[in-house]
């Protein structure tokens, strides 16, 4: 007689991960704003708002936790942590873990201030370390979240007296300028939420100005606030997110086509294959950047065959310098440290006498007058003669453009 089979076991489902929302702002009172949103919707979900401050003693900044649950913070404060000195990303993954640890389907909203470039913050913060636990083994992703006033939004874009330091990648940033500052939070996010009246004269002009520097993000605003939960809380794959964070933090990457042309503000994607002549291009900046609110994108100069030069403007303040070298065939480990949205683009668009080397700007402004940019530009481009001469005479032309932006040696 053959025994009975033994019945299977069903197998343990893992634990629920934790959700992880990030939110960001231009000002404390719309960041205030959007928080108080989220908690009416989601009133189970726990804020970790932060500060970041510089320690003048050490290279570290002072980090300083608040922690709050339900639909509002000011009644529900949990726990306020003494100030931590050191970096701000270790400081964070330790409180996540641990709220996570202490409630399995934790929700958090994470509150960043002003002082964190957010792309690079995010990176390092999800970024898995030898020997400690990983965020992706305790949340998904939710959406990043920006609250931005209409009004301080259109006065810094423009602003290039004032400049500011920000926390990203384990450091502190380079001076930037509060254009530059104010644009890069605009791009980083995947939800944007203007804090404003529906007849706030500012408000129109920011709506169009933020769908063109940010395509791809929902706009809305807090008194029209999202009616798809996903724009809010939406789960979605750590892995995914990063690959989609670093690629856009690549000096070499696929800029997104221009919205619809608009009265207030428009948008010209300019591409070009062969190299740059740097001299020209100078000569050419005064036609290329009247009326340029935000550029970025990368080129290649033919006096510099091997470097990335990556292009960047907000405001009136043009910043051009080397950023990375292009991929050549040859260089495994080149193409293994690059993302794998590079790696894709450069796949796409390779030619066969170039490689991956090519121009790609994108211009955003009131007004911009996409016939006199392409054509300044495409002006300053090697002629077929200039071409000819090959890498040897290119070497020697006049570099005005980085003889301004290169310290001395």
């Amino acid at each position: 007689m053959n025994p009975a089979p033994k019945r299977r076991r069903p197998s343990a489902e893992p634990p629920p991960k934790g959700l992880l929302s990030v939110l960001v702002g231009n000002t404390p009172a719309a960041r205030g704003e959007l928080a108080g949103l989220l908690s009416r919707h989601h009133p189970e979900a726990i804020t970790l708002s932060v500060s970041v401050q510089a320690d003048a003693t050490g290279p570290y900044p002072v980090v300083q936790r608040l922690t709050a649950t339900g639909s509002s913070s000011a009644g529900h404060m949990a726990h306020v942590s003494s100030g931590a000195t050191g970096d701000p990303s270790v400081i964070l993954r330790q409180d996540l873990i641990a709220l996570r640890r202490a409630r399995k389907d934790v929700h958090i909203v994470l509150t960043l201030p002003q002082e964190v470039d957010v792309l690079p913050f995010l990176l390092d913060l999800w970024r898995s370390r030898i020997g400690a636990d990983s965020l992706d083994d305790h949340y998904d992703s939710a959406p990043v979240l920006a609250a931005i006033d209409p009004a301080v939004l259109l006065r810094d874009v423009t602003d290039v007296r004032r400049t500011r330091r920000l926390w990203g990648d384990s450091g502190w940033s380079e001076p930037l300028t509060a254009a530059e500052a104010a644009v890069r939070q605009i791009e980083a996010v995947d939800t944007l939420v203007l804090a404003a009246r529906d007849d706030s004269p500012a408000r129109g002009g920011a709506v169009t100005l933020v769908r063109h520097l940010n395509t791809r993000a929902h706009v809305t605003t807090l008194r029209q606030p999202p009616t798809n939960s996903e724009a809010l809380a939406g789960r979605r794959s750590p892995v995914l997110v990063r690959e989609v964070w670093a690629g856009s933090l690549e000096p070499v990457t696929l800029l997104p086509s221009a919205p619809n042309t608009h009265p207030a503000v428009s948008s010209l994607v300019w591409r070009a294959r062969r190299p740059l002549h740097p001299a020209r291009l100078a000569e050419a900046l005064g036609d290329v950047m009247l009326g340029v609110l935000r550029s970025r994108g990368h080129l290649w100069f033919a006096n510099r065959p091997d470097s990335v030069v990556q292009w960047r403007s907000a405001g009136p303040h043009l910043d051009v310098r080397e950023a990375d070298r292009w991929l050549e065939e040859s260089d495994t480990q080149a193409w293994k440290a690059a993302s794998a949205q590079r790696r894709t683009l450069a796949d796409w668009l390779w030619d066969d006498y170039y490689g991956e080397r090519r121009n790609e700007i994108r211009f955003t402004g009131p007004g911009i007058d996409a016939e006199r940019i392409t054509r300044a530009l495409d002006g300053a481009l090697a002629t077929d003669a200039e071409l000819s001469l090959g890498p040897a005479a290119w070497s020697g032309w006049a570099d005005p453009l980085f003889s301004r932006t290169e310290p001395d040696r």
